[in-house]
């Protein structure tokens, strides 16, 4: 890599999971710092699959437990729609610290003796909920940053995630100040002024596979409101860049700090199984 991790921490301004939680409209000294990815799968062998069961199962965990876990400040589910792999399910949780993701593990320990005292019963519990999940999950670690558009309420429905993971590159002739500058337009021109974004959340790898990832998720109504989103950032663009040279310098100014390659996925939230 050419670079230094300098120069690379400047740089990390991009985005991934939608988060529908209300605690990111707090101020930014305490806003969220760090937000988990469990992608867990479905247990393909499951007979007694049932939609409704699981989400009450899910539910009973939260409100005993994750709802009272003073360190999880956001947790939510988000299901397959259009991703390579239909039974994957992303386990997103939020925290407002490095320490506070081991803190919470441990209070999680605790809250569950409490919703269960008797052994048995929690044993028990534990493997009905287990029982909906395959063996193999893994983890991703994301620092969120700047440059949210928050979500004012907590949906009462499900909603549309669009998950867009673009890939770092590291320029030579890049700068801190040139790449701020060209996010800060992204963001007040495009992002905050397109009415069909309800919520838009950029995060940055900080622990896992790929240290290049930039992942922007995009929160809407429906897969009809997605179309129209994209439509309406081209007018946005045209708007705040009436020149059409002035665009095309813009977008090759953009384009040095990341690769060109990037993925795509959507999802849908469960409005229900939220913090």
């Amino acid at each position: 890599m050419k670079t230094t991790n300098q120069f690379f921490s400047a740089m990390l301004i991009m985005l991934l999971l939608a988060l529908p939680i209300c605690t990111l409209a707090q101020e930014d000294s305490k806003r969220p710092q760090y937000v988990t990815v469990t992608t867990m799968h479905w247990n393909m062998d499951n007979e007694d699959f049932n939609m409704d069961e699981w989400k009450a199962v899910e539910k009973e965990y939260l409100d005993k437990v994750t709802m009272k876990n003073e360190y999880i400040m956001g947790m939510s589910f988000h299901l397959h729609m259009f991703t390579a792999d239909n039974t994957e399910i992303k386990y997103v949780q939020v925290f407002a610290s490095w320490e506070d993701i081991d803190k919470a593990s441990d209070r999680n320990g605790e809250l569950e003796k409490e919703a269960w005292p008797n052994e048995d019963d929690r044993k028990a519990f534990m493997k009905k909920r287990m029982a909906y999940y395959a063996n193999e999950h893994s983890d991703e670690i994301y620092a969120t940053m700047p440059g949210a558009k928050l979500m004012g309420a907590k949906p009462d429905k499900d909603m549309i995630t669009y998950v867009r993971v673009n890939h770092f590159a590291f320029p030579e002739d890049g700068s801190r100040e040139e790449f701020e500058e060209l996010n800060k337009g992204y963001i007040d021109n495009l992002i905050m002024k397109n009415e069909y974004i309800k919520a838009y959340y950029p995060h940055v790898h900080a622990w896992g596979a790929d240290r290049t990832e930039a992942v922007e998720a995009f929160v809407v109504e429906s897969l009809a409101d997605l179309d129209k989103m994209f439509e309406r950032n081209q007018e946005l663009s045209k708007e705040a860049w009436p020149e059409e040279e002035a665009r095309k310098a813009r977008g090759k100014k953009v384009g040095k700090y990341f690769t060109g390659v990037h993925g795509d996925y959507i999802y849908q939230s469960v409005h229900e199984l939220s913090k």
